[in-house]
């Protein structure tokens, strides 16, 4: 057992050199491979390494930066350099690596960034987990929104990833120390918030100085590369969230054999808000996805499925077992399966399990008056008919389906109806 966590430790020696030169054209890209010089609990010493493996031990990694160059196609001009984030991460940035980061680590933050750079007017944060959300959420301070998040669904943030938009403060920190998590990331830590957080030591504490810059990088496209199998390479700009304000959320409507189908509802102010924030959390979620989220948070993530009903079930799945876990906790200070298992061992008392079942059906999974968003279009209304059952209030979609009328008059015909906008773009994320 010792020789398979020693390879979770080990830091690989990577063969890519130090800089790499990417043609296009006549346009010429440099990057600069990134490493840190940071402590090394197997050698007692300063080792200089970059990543300490791939997305597994036993895969070679490296990180670059993009340190020259400006490449424009056509007429979209991609980021340029001076504008790291993850990249640019220094030595004086890694406060506290624990150990040299491995690329899962990276990748997690940097998606973390991406659906943050849309959610800056507020605090707000993203635990991330294997390069999905597990939560977001707005607060009216920045310790708020994280146990926010962390609550959404705190089964999936333990060993997560947590990023921040704002300072990480005090209370914050003594937030931080009560859970595990692999990897915490903000702009910056006030006076004495390290000295909380390092004494979990294997904690990463992770400064991004741009990240109070974040929303200059919301329409920025990169280059992103897909690698095939066979050596191939498919290469595809980055996509740009079209939706920034509720003008940009259109009443759905669509046309079938000659009859014209609308919303009978439109959106409140709250549902609006609900929808931007969902729409913007969905830029960093797999697709095929459903999400609902309701007041600014998370309630249910669904994630990389291949049908549409499946995925929004299965969210609706995630809600109603999360939603029991958080009130299990808050009373008791334990997770729901340990209550189960206690109550089978005849340690608890049947009657606490019941009371929890009973507020979340009645409260059905947390999920009655939150909004619905799919990253694509709903292919039959059976994927819109599931949520509406839940007690959904509003529905955000790309549109575009030769059944959209199906889906427009589900929630035209739900008691209390059910409002539905259009995106006119999805969401799709490989």
């Amino acid at each position: 057992m010792e020789e398979y966590k020693k390879i979770y430790r080990t830091i690989m020696e990577d063969h890519f050199p130090e800089e790499m030169t990417i043609q296009f054209g006549k346009h010429q890209l440099l990057y600069r491979k990134r490493t840190w010089k940071l402590p090394d609990s197997e050698s007692q010493g300063l080792i200089e390494k970059g990543l300490r493996y791939g997305e597994n031990p036993g895969q070679e990694a490296a990180l670059y930066e993009l340190v020259n160059g400006n490449l424009v196609l056509g007429d979209c001009h991609f980021i340029g350099p001076e504008l790291g984030l993850v990249s640019h991460i220094t030595d004086e940035d890694m406060i506290q690596a624990g150990k040299h980061p491995g690329k899962i680590n990276l990748t997690d933050v940097d998606n973390a960034l991406n659906i943050l750079k849309f959610l800056m007017k507020k605090p707000a944060v993203a635990i991330m987990k294997h390069n999905n959300p597990c939560g977001v959420a707005y607060g009216e301070s920045i310790s708020e929104a994280y146990e926010k998040s962390n609550m959404a669904d705190r089964i999936a943030a333990f060993g997560g990833c947590a990023v921040f938009n704002r300072p990480v403060d005090k209370p914050t920190a003594e937030m931080i120390n009560q859970n595990y998590l692999e990897v915490v990331v903000a702009p910056e830590y006030e006076e004495g918030t390290v000295e909380i957080l390092a004494k979990r030591q294997n904690l990463r504490i992770i400064r991004i100085r741009k990240i109070d810059r974040l929303e200059q990088y919301r329409n920025l496209r990169f280059v992103d590369f897909k690698s095939l199998m066979d050596g191939g390479i498919i290469v595809q700009q980055s996509p740009v969230n079209a939706v920034t304000t509720k003008e940009d959320l259109k009443p759905a409507a669509a046309s079938y054999k000659g009859k014209q189908y609308t919303i009978s509802r439109m959106p409140t102010e709250g549902e609006y808000e609900d929808m931007l924030f969902g729409w913007a959390v969905e830029q960093g979620v797999t697709s095929n996805s459903v999400i609902y989220v309701k007041d600014g948070v998370t309630t249910g993530i669904g994630t990389g499925e291949q049908d549409r009903v499946g995925v929004a079930e299965i969210a609706i799945y995630k809600a109603y077992t999360k939603y029991a876990d958080a009130l299990c906790f808050k009373a008791y200070g334990i997770p729901y399966k340990t209550l189960e298992a206690e109550i089978q061992l005849g340690k608890r008392d049947p009657s606490q399990k019941k009371a929890i079942d009973d507020q979340v059906s009645k409260m059905k999974g947390g999920l009655t008056g939150s909004v619905m968003v799919s990253d694509a279009f709903f292919p039959f209304r059976d994927g819109v008919d599931v949520a509406i059952k839940e007690g959904v209030t509003g529905i955000v979609q790309p549109g575009g389906s030769e059944r959209d009328f199906e889906s427009i008059e589900a929630c035209n015909e739900a008691d209390p109806q059910v409002t539905m906008v259009f995106t006119g773009q999805r969401a799709f994320r490989h």
